[in-house]
């Protein structure tokens, strides 16, 4: 939950795109991120992989005009709209990305690459065909915004009486990651997001936070199993919650249009 789900960065930036705010090649680059490289494979034409660039401009030429995240966990579909066999890749991915305007949907396969103590990432998206029906289960953002302002509060104070405390080795690097990405240019979302949508994704990003530290903290103050299953209970719907804001901050930029 805390790093940047890689759908969450090809939509955003995607969007950005076909709305004319940025060049092709500062979308690639900023979607590729600390990536090695960025390939899709499967696009209609196509038969073999192209770079990122390629990619999205033919996808807008094939009637693409926007991008949505999905962020499925077993048991929640959240953002999918079928068929079976792209819900069943994005579920194995943990993340996708569903194409408005053409059915199609995009799914990360990532690979690491190279000698020890110089590995790099490469990622493949695989272009496959979706069902074009409405995401399964994204609230707007003023929901996600209300459900996860509630969640983080009873989390809080669950974990509060778990005496689950966010100290300790692991606890402090979460934090320092979170501050260094909270430092590093504040551009939350690509350009053309409207103000509310960066606050909901920030919002989720600090609840992954605490989900990260509470989860890995070994078992903090819970010294029974009992204990241990009531921190479980307590993070689990807190952590469905911020994946449902995620998926509203991201997609809110194509639901505005769609509102206009």
């Amino acid at each position: 939950m805390l790093s940047e789900p890689r759908s969450g960065r090809l939509a955003a930036w995607g969007n950005a795109l076909l709305a004319g705010l940025v060049s092709p090649d500062d979308a690639a680059s900023a979607i590729v991120e600390d990536d090695a490289v960025h390939r899709v494979e499967g696009l209609p034409a196509e038969p073999a992989p192209v770079g990122l660039t390629l990619a999205l401009g033919r996808l807008r030429t094939l009637g693409v005009n926007g991008l949505r995240v999905a962020l499925p966990a077993p048991g929640h579909p959240l953002g999918l709209s079928g068929p079976p066999e792209f819900n069943a890749r994005a579920l194995e991915a943990e993340e996708a990305v569903v194409c408005q305007g053409a059915a199609f949907g995009l799914v990360p396969e990532v690979y690491e690459a190279g000698p020890d103590g110089d590995v790099h990432v490469e990622v493949v998206w695989h272009c496959l065909p979706v069902r074009e029906a409405p995401p399964a289960d994204v609230p707007s953002l003023g929901e996600a915004e209300r459900e996860l302002a509630e969640a983080l509060r009873d989390a809080t104070e669950a974990l509060s009486r778990l005496d689950v405390a966010g100290s300790g080795p692991v606890a402090e690097a979460a934090v320092d990651v979170y501050r260094a990405r909270a430092e590093r240019g504040r551009e939350v979302l690509a350009p053309g997001y409207p103000p509310r949508a960066v606050r909901v994704l920030e919002l989720a990003q600090r609840v992954g936070l605490l989900i990260s530290v509470a989860s890995e903290n070994g078992h903090g103050g819970a010294v029974s199993a009992s204990e241990m299953a009531a921190r479980a209970q307590a993070l689990r719907p807190v952590e469905r919650t911020a994946r449902r804001a995620q998926v509203a901050a991201y997609n809110s930029i194509v639901e505005q249009r769609e509102i206009r």
